[in-house]
């Protein structure tokens, strides 16, 4: 069965499907406002009238290579090209401020290669185990993880935590807009019925990254862009590739467990292994002045997902993410009905998956390096050309989400908002990371106190929600602590 699984995915028509998959996703996920679930969405039924596995080999190649591609846009111009390439934007743009885009996208591009390999390697061997583990996670755990990741706004604040956990509070009321999920009331919509819904998450993301990045632009619109003098050093040296090794081991398991929870994402893994990565340093304190683990981090564990949201897919039938619930369609228009029956059943189509899966990732890291010396030339684009291209293609991607105008208002507003923000010196990443995880961590602790019939104890009788939740405070005092300790000694040390 190895060597038919082999000859068939070693087929001209098999490759090219993956190929192109991933040429796609990247293109896809380096767009700001296209992601990857609606890039595999607008896919999919073009792959109804192809075979079964080439079908899923083109959609699993457009998965991973739009994760990774998220990382180019936001390295490159400080603007997430997906939500998971959030966190990346900490460290990334720092680079191409010092003029070295070259090398952060060379980092991010094995980075993602190895979390991604990382992931497929559990999804191979055992998937079973991990899906076992994440059906574990109802709604106490949920909740625990979601509160766990709003924890990190205490590490990703930058010099000043008040300002940090004052922009993770706007998130949280951003988060809060919309229809109660619980008892059905409308909540700060001021009548309007676009608002129902709640806050589009991508337009709000473009606006705080992207458009207030362009009027930041525009302020200095006369001043020379600085160029990129290290193209030569695209490809990480060895000292780069030693120093991120241990990074992408921890950040890639680190993704590929939090992507087989269902519901969790790239988003979330992508700033907990942020978060993780940065208390294990021994250097802390570098971390947003732009070091290789910053990108590291982040791109291993958001292409760790890729392999973790498999992993639920093909063994439960539960999707680990928005990607894999419409690869969950795909699956079944092609009449394969994912579960443990399946490996049964079609074990070598789902080992084909599997291989095809590894060599999406290979086909990766030949694109993304490949694609470098162009990539960095974007850099080099006077700003008078830049920044209005930028500005439309916030502007299509705000309005391709849902179809609708007041997406791209909403946008507009996020952007001036984030402008303002950044020009009073608050970080807009606890903004983005307090709106992905509200509404994640309110849904699941109000139906947990329906599961216990109001009882809080159910957090703490749950082993796993009392682990994240007793990490989550440490997480968030422990800043606190070791700044009044290092003002005792400063103290101790003037008197």
């Amino acid at each position: 069965m190895l060597l038919d699984i082999l000859m068939n995915v070693f087929r001209p028509a098999m490759l090219l499907s993956i190929l192109g998959g991933v040429a796609m996703g990247i293109s896809i996920g380096a767009m700001p406002g296209l992601t990857s679930t609606m890039g595999v969405a607008l896919l999919m039924p073009m792959t109804f009238a192809m075979d079964p596995d080439v079908g899923m080999m083109v959609l699993i190649g457009l998965f991973c290579g739009a994760i990774y591609g998220g990382s180019i846009t936001a390295i490159l111009i400080n603007t997430p090209g997906t939500p998971s390439a959030a966190a990346t934007v900490l460290d990334g743009y720092k680079f191409t401020m010092r003029g070295e885009a070259g090398r952060a996208l060379g980092i991010s591009t094995v980075s993602s290669f190895g979390g991604g390999i990382i992931s497929g390697i559990f999804l191979i061997f055992i998937a079973p185990i991990l899906a076992e583990i994440a059906l574990k996670f109802s709604a106490p755990e949920t909740f625990a993880l979601a509160f766990f990741g709003i924890s990190i706004i205490a590490s990703i604040s930058g010099n000043s935590l008040i300002k940090g956990l004052m922009s993770g509070t706007l998130g949280l009321i951003l988060a809060l807009i919309g229809m109660d999920n619980i008892t059905g009331y409308s909540r700060f919509t001021f009548g309007s019925t676009f608002l129902m819904a709640g806050l589009s998450f991508i337009p709000v993301l473009v606006g705080l990254f992207a458009m207030s990045q362009c009027f930041l632009s525009i302020e200095e619109i006369y001043e020379r862009r600085v160029m990129d003098n290290t193209t030569k050093r695209s490809i990480p040296t060895l000292q780069d590739l030693k120093t991120i090794f241990p990074t992408i081991l921890r950040a890639g398991i680190t993704g590929t467990f939090i992507g087989a929870i269902p519901g969790a994402g790239g988003d979330i893994s992508a700033f907990v292994s942020y978060d993780m990565e940065k208390r294990v340093s021994k250097h802390p304190e570098k971390f947003g002045t732009g070091i290789p683990e910053g990108i590291a981090a982040p791109e291993a564990s958001n292409n760790g997902t890729t392999g973790g949201a498999l992993i639920p897919l093909l063994t439960l039938g539960i999707p680990g993410d928005a990607n894999t619930a419409v690869m969950l369609g795909a699956l079944m228009v092609h009449n394969l009905t994912p579960g443990p029956q399946l490996f049964v059943d079609q074990a070598e189509t789902v080992y084909t998956l599997f291989a095809g899966f590894m060599l999406a990732n290979v086909f990766m890291l030949i694109l993304g390096l490949s694609g470098l010396r162009a990539f960095v030339k974007i850099v080099s684009i006077p700003r008078q050309v830049l920044v209005p291209v930028i500005m439309v293609l916030c502007t299509v991607g705000s309005y391709a989400i849902n179809n609708n105008f007041n997406d791209v208002i909403v946008m507009l507003i996020a952007g001036v908002i984030g402008y303002f923000l950044t020009k009073g010196g608050f970080p807009l990443s606890p903004i983005v990371l307090a709106l992905i995880l509200g509404p994640m961590a309110e849904g699941n602790f109000r139906r947990s106190l329906v599961m216990s019939n109001g009882s809080y104890a159910i957090f703490l009788e749950r082993p796993i929600a009392l682990a994240f939740i007793v990490i989550a405070v440490i997480s968030l005092f422990l800043p606190i602590i070791k700044k009044g300790i290092k003002v005792q000694k400063e103290s101790k040390a003037s008197a």
